[in-house]
């Protein structure tokens, strides 16, 4: 078998085996295994496969990925999101669907101190629906508010999938995160426009929450200040180029861990709890990494990304077009698997395709993770829709899965708006370049 039909080969067995119920990472790893012994043979195929493992995954910059999941799970415990969801509640309750919005900017700050989307659902599961289910809100609504805001974390740093994407790819995850920042607000101002627009049409939704005073917003805010004070390490440390995205997550977590033992938030069973969950996510990510690394270097022996991109630019069809179509193809995936699974079955074909029609490879990751953003809410799979189910099992599935649909649009239409003004994306990137540069 010639090197090109062993890659086409290679795609089709990853598909058959997701289809019978293989875990992509061990799909990608056995194809691309199999296809290197196969080109290769045994003992070099085999010898490279198992150096690629060792080799590539001890790089100082994969450890930035535990310090950002830590980030996570210690903020939990220091008691951050309770304060940024009753933060929220006073500032944006007064809103119709107050507390929908305030669910959204809530879950947008702990997003800044989590990079994981399932988490930032769970926690916000126990903490915001409860208060809204009392304030008579559609249980629709209220699951799905939850549900979306948690994809935030995807995109606003620390993002655990910003890093896995830039590990692909190999692009400055500095940039990366920086880049998610403000197309992760401008989403989060979207959900919470499309929640004030859909409860004035249909007030019965959820109602506005009155009687807050000046001086209790003001107060409020102390419960937010341990998640503005990461977040300026986080942003500040990249954008000056003080520090590396990995020293960044270090101190992060370091100063976390201090909130937490001041707010006597963490007890020694809470840490080790802490320590266990990052390590258990962190060797899944690894295990996934590991995969990803040795597939794609079968693929780079078999020509196949090249070729493809060959074709795609010499496509009769303006690069937008393709680009809707490359789109697309993460909308369909995004309703059968998980995030890093798209990235890693996709990304080592379409990113040449799309650096070779003159895309910035920042820009494009940014769009890509929103497109994951609504694949975690999408059915059948939709992750964090079963997240929110898991913590709240007297809310249906289809009723969270209704209440999703409007934030999905809104996925859409920021979409729509970061490929219109892409300088929204890169503003901060290209800021830090000069910064580091002068």
């Amino acid at each position: 078998m010639d090197p090109f039909h062993a890659g086409i080969a290679s795609v089709i067995a990853i598909i058959v085996m997701i289809i019978f119920g293989v875990r992509v990472a061990y799909a990608s790893g056995i194809a691309g295994l199999i296809g290197l012994v196969v080109l290769r043979g045994w003992d070099p195929g085999a010898g490279l496969a198992g150096f690629l493992a060792h080799s590539e995954s001890s790089h100082y910059t994969l450890s930035v990925l535990p310090m950002f999941i830590l980030i996570g799970y210690l903020a939990y415990y220091a008691g951050l999101t309770q304060g940024a969801f009753y933060a929220a509640r006073c500032w944006f309750g007064w809103l119709p669907g107050g507390l929908a919005v305030a669910t959204v900017f809530a879950t947008a700050g702990f997003a800044a101190v989590s990079g994981a989307s399932t988490a930032t659902a769970a926690v916000f599961s126990r903490v915001a629906i409860p208060e809204m289910l009392k304030y008579g809100y559609d249980r629709s609504l209220a699951a799905g508010v939850v549900a979306a805001g948690g994809t935030l974390a995807s995109l606003i740093p620390p993002s655990a999938i910003l890093v896995i994407y830039g590990i692909i790819v190999e692009e400055s995850i500095g940039a990366l995160l920086l880049a998610g920042f403000i197309p992760g607000a401008i989403s989060a101002t979207i959900y919470a426009a499309i929640i004030v627009i859909r409860v004035l049409i249909t007030p019965e939704l959820g109602a506005a929450v009155h009687g807050i005073t000046w001086n209790q917003r003001f107060q409020s805010l102390s419960g937010v200040w341990g998640i503005l004070f990461v977040v300026g390490i986080i942003l500040g440390g990249i954008y000056t180029g003080w520090m590396t995205p990995t020293e960044v997550g270090g101190v992060g977590a370091f100063v976390i861990f201090l909130l937490a033992l001041a707010k006597h938030g963490m007890t020694t069973r809470n840490l080790v709890d802490a320590l266990m969950e990052t390590s258990k996510l962190t060797v899944m990510i690894f295990t996934i990494i590991w995969s990803i690394l040795i597939y794609v270097r079968f693929l780079g022996f078999t020509g196949l990304p090249v070729q493809f991109a060959d074709w795609i630019v010499n496509l009769d069809i303006h690069r937008f077009w393709i680009l809707l179509a490359i789109l697309g193809v993460y909308v369909l995936l995004g309703m059968f698997m998980d995030g890093i699974g798209m990235l890693l079955l996709t990304l080592p074909v379409f990113f040449p395709a799309i650096k070779a029609l003159g895309y910035d490879p920042i820009w494009f990751g940014i769009i890509v993770v929103k497109m994951v953003e609504v694949g975690l809410v999408t059915p059948p799979i939709g992750l964090n829709c079963f997240v929110v189910n898991g913590v709240r099992p007297d809310i249906p599935l289809e009723q969270i899965f209704r209440g999703i649909w409007v934030f999905v649009v809104a996925d859409f239409i920021t979409v729509g708006f970061l490929i219109a003004f892409p300088q929204i994306v890169l503003f901060l990137p290209q800021l830090m370049l000069r910064q580091v540069a002068g």
